[in-house]
C-alpha cells in the first residue's frame, strides 16, 4: 500500500488547461472518489496517477518517492476501467491470471491465487466460461480479480459501474465496499454518479472544470456543501436553490419567508434539501405555493411547488394525495438547517 501525493501537479494540452494546478494527498488505504461532471478533469487526473498521461508540471508521489517518470508498468497499480477490457479468447481464469503470468508466477502459484481471488468475488464457479458467456455484473467482477490478483499498491477505478444496470449497480457498490474493508488497498475512484462517491468513498474531491472545488468527507459535503456548484450536485433529488434577499433577519423571495442569522444583504440564494422541509397548512407557510408535480418514490412523495417561476421540492409522506394547482405550504423541520450562498461568487456565505 501506499500514500499519493500530487504537488502542484497541472495538465496542459497545448493552450487548453486541462487541470488547473493542485494539490492532494490521498492517505494511505484511503478510499478517494474524484467526483464531477463529464469534462472537470477527474478522468485525466487519474490518468496522470496511472502514468497514462504526462504531468506538465509538478510531481506525483508515491509512498514519498517521485514517479513522475516512471513507466505505467513500474509504478504497481491496477486499473478497472468502465468497459471491462478483458480478452475475449481467454477464459475467465485465464483472464484473471494474465497479470501474475505476465510477472513469471509458476502455473502452481499462479492456479492457487486465480481460485483464491475468484472466490473473494464470486466467480469460483464461472472460471472455465469465456467473458461472452457472462452477464455484466460476471464481467466486471472478472475485471476486478484481475486487478486484485497480484495485490498491488494503488486501485485505481474509472467508473467501473456505469455500464451496469440500476440494480447491478447497488450490487458492486456493496461488493466494492467489502472489498475495500478485506484489502486495505489505497484506492482512487472516478465516477460522475454522486450516489456511488456518498456510498463508497472515506473522502471525496469534487472536481469542476479542472480544479478541485471541495475535498471533505461525504458527510461533510452533504452538510456543508463549499459552493453552489457542489450543493447542485450533491444529493437526490438536489437541494433546493431559492434566490432571494435578506432583509431584517429574514430570507424573502416569492413565496418564501424565513428567519436567518445573517446580515442584509442582496442577491442571496438560500438552499435547503427537501428531506428537511415538511408539508403544512398553507394559510400560515413560511414557503408556499401551488402544487406543479407528484412523484411517488416508493416510500415517500416528492411535491413540487411552484410560485412565480420558482420550484422548492420537499419530501412527503407516501400516501400524500394532492391536486395539481392547488394550494400548499412548506416548512423547515425542527433542527432543517438552511445554507446561504452569495448569488454573484457562489460560494457559501457562512463557511
Amino acid at each position: 500500500m501506499a500514500e499519493v501525493q500530487l504537488v502542484d501537479v497541472e495538465k496542459r494540452y497545448g493552450d487548453f488547461l486541462a487541470v488547473t494546478r493542485q494539490n492532494l494527498t490521498i492517505k494511505d488505504g484511503e478510499f478517494l472518489v474524484l467526483l464531477g461532471p463529464s469534462g472537470c478533469g477527474k478522468t485525466t487526473t487519474m490518468r496522470m496517477i496511472a502514468g497514462l498521461e504526462e504531468i506538465t508540471a509538478g510531481n506525483l508521489l508515491f509512498a514519498g518517492e517521485r514517479v513522475n517518470d516512471k513507466a505505467p508498468k513500474d509504478r504497481d497499480i491496477a486499473m478497472v476501467f468502465q468497459n471491462y477490457g478483458l480478452y475475449p479468447h481467454m477464459t475467465v481464469a485465464d483472464n484473471i491470471g494474465y497479470p501474475l503470468k505476465l510477472r513469471g508466477v509458476d502455473r502452481k502459484t499462479r492456479t492457487a491465487r486465480v481460485q483464491e481471488t475468484a472466490e473473494k468475488v464470486e466467480l469460483g464457479a464461472l472460471l472455465k466460461r469465456r467473458p461472452s458467456e457472462l452477464s455484466g455484473g460476471q464481467r466486471q467482477r472478472v475485471a476486478l480479480a484481475r486487478a486484485i490478483v497480484r495485490t498491488p499498491k494503488i486501485f485505481l477505478m474509472d467508473e467501473p459501474l456505469s455500464n451496469l444496470d440500476a440494480k447491478l449497480r447497488v450490487t458492486m457498490r456493496a461488493e466494492l465496499k467489502h472489498l475495500h474493508h478485506e484489502l486495505g488497498v489505497t484506492t482512487v475512484y472516478v465516477t460522475h454518479d454522486q450516489m456511488e462517491a456518498m456510498t463508497l468513498a472515506h473522502r471525496v474531491a469534487v472536481m469542476r472544470e479542472g480544479r478541485i472545488v471541495q475535498l471533505d468527507t461525504p458527510k461533510n459535503i452533504y452538510s456543508e456543501p463549499a459552493d453552489l456548484f457542489v450543493a447542485s450536485f450533491i444529493g437526490s433529488p438536489p437541494m433546493n436553490l431559492i434566490d432571494g434577499r435578506i432583509s431584517g433577519g429574514r430570507f424573502e423571495a416569492p413565496g418564501v419567508s424565513l428567519p436567518v442569522e445573517a446580515t442584509d444583504r442582496d442577491k442571496v440564494v438560500m438552499g435547503i434539501r427537501p428531506e428537511d422541509l415538511e408539508l403544512t397548512d398553507p394559510a400560515s407557510a413560511p414557503i408556499s405555493g401551488r402544487v406543479y408535480a407528484l412523484e411517488l418514490t416508493g416510500d415517500s412523495t416528492l411535491v413540487t411547488l411552484r410560485e412565480q417561476g420558482s420550484s422548492i421540492c420537499a419530501r412527503g409522506p407516501a400516501d400524500f394525495e394532492a391536486a395539481i394547482n392547488t394550494s400548499c405550504g412548506l416548512a423547515p423541520k425542527p433542527g432543517a438547517r438552511t445554507h446561504l450562498f452569495d448569488k454573484d461568487s457562489g460560494q457559501r456565505i457562512d463557511a
